[in-house]
């Protein structure tokens, strides 16, 4: 809070390094040119062609362009000793996890954007960031980070903080959908969805529930809320009746429990749009402790549920890579994180998304052929699932059912020695 008033009053340059240009950071470089002090000294991706077209696309002057190194190595990253922060944004969650451990080890903060990453190794990453003196921190603008900073605002003020999450397009047909099918399902047309940089793997993540159960672990992996047992279960709720819906069902509502993550719908389950929906916004539902906070918010026309003890807060809109630069004035102005994971909670089952065959290869999150669903880590550990995150290009080794759990014994691995040891080491925490 108040980072702007600080930054006033700073001269110091903040060297950022990028791993992975797409849409989430062409987003940030658009409004890179207007953020005092922050220099993109590096950017690195696989295909330097398209992210130096990228940052054209961003609208960076040919001579910041020209200025800025553009690497196929993320060494080139590692052994800059003027880069102070690092943003992840591959998209990989093992690509993601080996890169963050040379970041971490070579003494830079990161930003991770990349949600797959954290929720497959985050805790792991998050404790070897501490140990090493670094910063790892979620990327503000991503949902998790939003919500989180709305948790926190509950809690240092005083309520009760029941749950908290996020707004979505979704419905159970929609579990079927592929990178074929996304478009028509998310509500605009393929020509506009693919000239502007959307990835229809990654963006049919989004309406599959893959995402939602990425970004709710996330969510319940850095704070006291927890993942439902039972499954997240996309009520369509307007953000009138968010307080009303939100709580537990012993007061009306839909929770299992109270201290829980969910996701709401914007359309029901005839796929109309509802109105007052928070398709894309996040929220926090919170309980007064006691009579006199309850008649405060009746007396100043606060939203409460028919007890009038539960009110909902909620920001209609989340601006994705446009706001990051919260997280980089965070780290760099205050030492602090823009969300972390504390806990390993919860994880990223891996589901088939049809029968499979022995021999096929999986094609991970978005894809053709797996879908995610959120689990406990004890019944990670117990059932020795597949993380969605570590999926993408591995070949089954048997024949699969649809909507069958994907465990670590059905498919060939070869994963890095780091990723066994972030899994192992996490594994180790669960008593």
């Amino acid at each position: 809070m108040y980072l702007y008033s600080r930054l006033m009053k700073s001269h110091k340059q903040i060297n950022v390094g990028i791993v992975g240009c797409g849409k989430f950071i062409s987003m940030f470089l658009s409004q890179s040119q207007s953020l005092k002090s922050i220099c993109i000294n590096t950017i690195v991706d696989i295909d330097i062609k398209k992210a130096k077209a990228n940052c054209f696309n961003a609208c960076l002057k040919k001579n910041i362009i020209s200025f800025i190194n553009f690497s196929k190595d993320i060494n080139d990253i590692i052994e800059n000793n003027t880069i102070d922060i690092v943003i992840e944004a591959t998209g990989n969650a093992k690509v993601g996890i080996l890169n963050a451990i040379k970041v971490i080890k070579s003494k830079k903060n990161i930003i991770m954007v990349n949600v797959e990453a954290d929720v497959v190794g985050g805790k792991y990453l998050s404790d070897l960031a501490s140990k090493h003196n670094v910063v790892y921190s979620m990327a503000y603008g991503d949902q998790p980070s939003l919500i989180l900073e709305q948790i926190e605002w509950g809690l240092i003020n005083g309520f009760d903080v029941i749950a908290a999450g996020k707004g979505t397009k979704y419905h159970p047909s929609f579990k079927e959908s592929t990178p074929e099918t996304v478009w028509d399902h998310y509500g605009i047309k393929k020509e506009v969805a693919l000239s502007s940089g959307m990835n229809s793997k990654i963006f049919n993540s989004f309406i599959t529930g893959d995402k939602s159960s990425i970004e709710m672990v996330a969510v319940a992996n850095a704070s006291h809320l927890n993942f439902p047992k039972t499954g997240l279960q996309y009520p369509a709720v307007g953000v009138n009746d968010i307080s009303k819906t939100l709580i537990p069902k012993s007061l009306g509502g839909v929770l299992e429990n109270s201290y829980q993550v969910e996701v709401i719908s914007s359309i029901n389950a005839n796929k109309e749009i509802i109105d007052d929906n928070l398709r894309w916004g996040v929220f926090v539902v919170i309980k007064a402790r006691n009579s006199y906070v309850k008649d405060s918010f009746k007396q100043y026309g606060i939203n409460t549920d028919t007890t009038g003890f539960y009110s909902a807060l909620w920001r209609p809109y989340h601006y994705i890579g446009l706001e990051l630069a919260q997280s980089i004035y965070s780290i760099a102005l205050k030492n602090e994180p823009t969300g972390q994971t504390k806990f390993y909670k919860a994880d990223v089952a891996t589901i088939a998304k049809k029968n499979l065959t022995k021999g096929e290869k999986l094609d991970g999150e978005g894809g053709f052929t797996v879908r995610g669903e959120g689990v406990s880590s004890q019944f990670s550990k117990k059932n020795n699932i597949l993380p969605l995150g570590l999926s993408d290009g591995l070949t089954v080794k048997e024949d699969i059912k649809k909507n069958s759990l994907i465990t670590l014994g059905m498919v060939e691995t070869n994963f890095p020695e780091d990723i066994k040891i972030a899994r192992d080491y996490q594994y180790s925490l669960i008593r």
